[in-house]
């Protein structure tokens, strides 16, 4: 996996109002949803702290540590990350198989006039899986991939494009997403990988792009 770990900086001053005022409509949307125990139908759905994906993203922007300006989320949820990427001057995109999320989140969006895209596609392309492994999950890669007849595809988003993917991943899922990232990534793409701890780390894809099975 030829990932290299970035030094990423966390140290912000006050968000600008408009993140802070995403970030507050966001948690009180995100509390009535608890509150009328939808959590419980989504038992998967747990957030990260906005304003330390804020501090990473706006970070990483500022340092120059991203080749451009398209942004992914997998597994977007309420898509508040993906409304900072936004907020930050980026093409933000996010991926919600959950449709009640996705409504919610189209919603949020739309009234709070922040520009994003909320996809119904799964973070795993067509042709992709993932199995449950002793050590937790781990990648299946299409065997069609090999033979270079099958492009990763997110319902018209080339992942190929992104410049910075971001995921919270349950903790058997990090090195699953980390393969997904080295697997549909391009040279020069970032992974910002949220962690249960409350830690972030960003990784850079170093692989040329030739090694793509399939660009050939």
């Amino acid at each position: 996996m030829p990932l290299q770990t970035l030094s990423l900086s966390l140290s912000v001053k006050s968000p600008p109002m408009e993140i802070v005022e995403w970030i507050d409509e966001a948690n009180r949307r995100r509390e009535d949803f608890y509150e009328e125990g939808l959590g419980l139908r989504i038992p998967k759905y747990v957030p990260s702290n906005p304003e330390m994906v804020y501090a990473a993203i706006y970070n990483l922007k500022k340092n120059t540590q991203l080749r451009g300006d398209t942004f992914c989320e997998w597994g977007s949820g309420f898509g508040i990350a993906t409304g900072i990427a936004s907020l930050v001057g980026m093409e933000a995109y996010g991926l919600e198989i959950e449709p009640e999320l996705i409504n919610r989140s189209r919603k949020l969006a739309a009234d709070m006039h922040v520009p994003m895209t909320i996809l119904d596609s799964d973070y795993l392309p067509e042709g992709f899986d993932e199995s449950e492994e002793m050590g937790g999950k781990e990648l299946i890669l299409p065997e069609a991939t090999m033979a270079g007849s099958i492009h990763p595809d997110y319902d018209g988003l080339d992942p190929g494009e992104v410049d910075l993917f971001f995921v919270y991943p349950y903790p058997d899922q990090e090195e699953m997403m980390m393969d997904l990232f080295d697997a549909v990534s391009t040279h020069g793409a970032v992974l910002l990988l949220y962690r249960e701890e409350g830690e972030v780390d960003a990784f850079l894809q170093t692989k040329d792009n030739d090694d793509d099975a399939w660009d050939s």
